[in-house]
């Protein structure tokens, strides 16, 4: 592996040109967008996007999304470019929204998990643009982490997770939005949001004049079985870290404190690192032996710093991880996906 720090401004060409020259040839190139880190490759190439799954021990049935440099290189992925496509690509993107549309034959099947429809998006981050542009041609990448565990938001996180796995690393510093895209499908009479993000469902209603369809985390089919599904990121399980997650709000705050406290009279060696991840409870509130960290209270900064949070109390041996859960306000919502996959 190796690791190229740019400039996440304005990246150097000479190292660009490294990064978008490994993925011609077939290899893995992990690069920040403004969401998470992404892992990259060819996406024209089926062996070159074998290599990801490969690499992330990433199940056949997931789709992977595929990031272009302009509207112009979207539409020649999609069979059909609806209304609604034009209407959202040039009020979002560059953004953190993906456009689920029919797919043009020429997209390999690996990338769509067999079904007929491709997310397709363009990332808001300079270096990951520089990379397409440099690359001549469309990206899939999905987050560059093993499957499951949570996604990275810095280099130092995707060399923890996939080491050599990777071919080339694109150092840009730390994701600015911290969570993955929106996902919204086109394909049907009525668009439908099937992966919440920060850009909401109210936001794209009102671009496109009309209601949108959510459908919410106990709706979506479970992938147990090994079906395709219509959009990553809806495993029941995902962006988990390997602590033990218990989720509550202020009014769960006795019931809590009885389970942690019989949790710690069981630990006899004092060996269980606890930490908790606090919104609005005050510190004094929940007794025992812990970490106490306290989280943004707006939806933006709480999204920004989730992922970072959870590597670093995986990094620091943390064994049971207590997180407040914010506001169940729709601005919220993505959050709370997140929050409910990573504690199963």
């Amino acid at each position: 592996m190796r690791v190229l720090s740019v400039d996440p401004e304005h990246p150097d060409p000479a190292q660009i040109e490294k990064a978008a020259d490994a993925i011609r040839t077939g290899g893995l190139v992990a690069f920040p967008t403004e969401t998470v880190y992404g892992l990259g490759a060819d996406a024209m190439n089926g062996d070159a996007v074998a290599r990801i799954f490969a690499a992330k021990g990433r199940p056949a049935w997931n789709p992977v999304i595929v990031h272009v440099a302009n509207i112009a290189d979207a539409r020649l992925l999609a069979a059909q470019w609806p209304d609604d496509a034009s209407v959202l690509s040039q009020s979002l993107w560059p953004g953190p929204v993906t456009l689920v549309l029919q797919k043009a034959p020429q997209v390999p099947d690996i990338v769509s998990a067999g079904l007929p429809n491709v997310g397709i998006r363009i990332p808001a981050h300079p270096v990951a643009l520089a990379l397409l542009e440099a690359a001549g041609r469309p990206i899939a990448a999905p987050s560059a982490n093993r499957f499951s565990e949570v996604s990275p938001t810095t280099a130092a996180h995707v060399i923890r997770s996939l080491g050599d796995r990777v071919d080339t690393v694109l150092d840009g510093g730390p994701s600015g939005v911290g969570i993955e895209s929106t996902v919204i499908d086109l394909t049907g009479d009525v668009p439908c949001v099937l992966r919440p993000g920060m850009v909401s469902r109210d936001r794209i209603e009102l671009l496109l004049g009309r209601e949108v369809d959510y459908r919410r985390s106990d709706d979506l089919e479970s992938a147990a079985d090994g079906r395709a599904q219509a959009s990553p990121g809806t495993a029941a399980r995902h962006y988990a870290p390997r602590a033990e997650v218990w989720l509550f709000e202020s009014v769960d705050i006795e019931s809590l404190q009885a389970a942690l406290s019989s949790r710690l009279d069981d630990d006899t060696n004092n060996s269980l690192r606890v930490r908790a991840l606090l919104i609005h409870t005050r510190d004094g509130a929940i007794a025992g032996r812990m970490e106490r960290r306290r989280m943004p209270a707006t939806p933006e900064l709480y999204a920004r710093e989730l992922y970072r949070e959870l590597h670093d109390a995986d990094d620091a041996g943390v064994v049971l991880l207590l997180i407040e859960l914010p506001p169940r306000h729709d601005v919220w919502i993505a959050v709370h996906d997140r929050l409910t996959r990573a504690s199963r």
